[in-house]
């Protein structure tokens, strides 16, 4: 496998795809998955690969939880006790 340097350019084909301009990227520049970020910083692309965002991503984004559980066994019948 050919390792291209960061500061490194590769001449690469543009085409249609329908309505969107498309590129072919390079077996050595693919991105992890199926999906990508792209973004645009003056006439320069940026692609990206999509961070996967898992439970513990989802749990460290979000507010701590200030108010008090309700009580779920509110109403419920009593739990009988099982022999095992």
């Amino acid at each position: 496998m050919n390792v291209i340097k960061v500061d490194q350019g590769r001449e690469v084909k543009l085409f249609r795809n329908g309505r969107n301009q498309a590129v072919r990227i390079p077996v050595e520049f693919e991105l992890p998955g199926n999906e990508a970020i792209m973004r645009k910083e003056g006439d320069r692309l940026i692609i990206e690969p999509k961070k996967k965002s898992g439970l513990l991503e989802w749990l460290r984004s979000i507010e701590p939880w200030d108010e008090e559980f309700p009580d779920v066994d509110d109403g419920q019948l009593p739990l009988e006790d099982v022999d095992l």
